[in-house]
Order: C-alpha cells, then structure tokens, then sequence
C-alpha cells in the first residue's frame, strides 16, 4: 500500500451512530457547510452499526475506509458494547471511531479509551459543536495515515 492510497479521503465513508435524530441532522447539516461529500451511513445504535459493516464486507470483499461517530446511550446495543464487539472482531478491529455523547462521566471516559477510541467529545448545546467535531474529524483524517 502506498501514502497515496492510504490518505484516500474521498473514498472515506462515515458512519453516525446515534439514536438521536436532531444530532444526525445536526451532524450532517455540519458536513455540508463544511463541504465534505464523502458518504455517509446512519445506524440508530450498535446492531444496525455492525449488520451495516458486515454488509459492507460481504458486499465489497473488504472493509471500506470507515470513521465511526458514536454516541454511547444508545437502546438495543449501546456504544461501549458495540466498542467490545468491534475491537474482539478481526474485521473490525481497525476502525476509527470518535466517541460522542452527553455523557461525561470518568467511567464511561475511562472504558471508551480502553477500546482505543480515536477521541471522546462530549455534545454541548451550543450548535457549533457538531461542525466543530467533523471540521476536526475532517482535518484529522487529512493528515493522519489511516488503516485500509
């Protein structure tokens, strides 16, 4: 593999997993104004998440570039169990994933950076946050060389 295929943003896909609607609208309404195009997949919590990437695999041989947005309170399958699932699975192992959530508790902070998440951002109210957390998860993926 050589830099060249390995910083291929464009070929980036992400995916929100979140129970929330106005955070998903949020999340994407910041996308847009920040002019990122790459695609975008929505799970409604760690279930959906993992039947999406097992989809992926078995339908492109390989998994694609994925940066995972998760939220943790989420109802069937929360974002720490999901975190042990991915990180047990050979598959799924290698995704980034940024973790955010209303929850600031050290516990849940703690666990998080367990599953070697790549940040934890805690929501604020404030509407800028969302555009803020994709302008740096945007800018963190243009420099850091991810995994394919």
């Amino acid at each position: 593999m050589n830099l060249e295929s390995a910083k291929n943003t464009d070929a980036m896909r992400f995916m929100f997993v979140d129970d929330d609607e106005i955070s998903i609208m949020a999340l994407k309404r910041g996308m847009k104004q920040l002019g990122i195009s790459n695609t975008v997949q929505v799970a409604l919590n760690g279930v959906e998440a993992i039947e999406i990437l097992n989809e992926a695999l078995q339908s492109e041989g390989t998994l694609p570039l994925y940066v995972v947005v998760l939220d943790l309170n989420m109802p069937k399958m929360g974002g720490l169990e999901f975190l042990k699932k991915i990180r047990n699975s050979e598959n799924f192992k290698k995704l980034v994933v940024f973790i955010l959530t209303t929850s600031d508790e050290p516990s849940d902070i703690a666990s998080a950076y367990e599953h070697n998440i790549a940040g934890y951002i805690v929501k604020e109210v404030s509407g800028n946050s969302y555009r803020d957390t994709l302008a740096m998860i945007k800018a963190y993926s243009e420099l850091v060389v991810l995994p394919s």
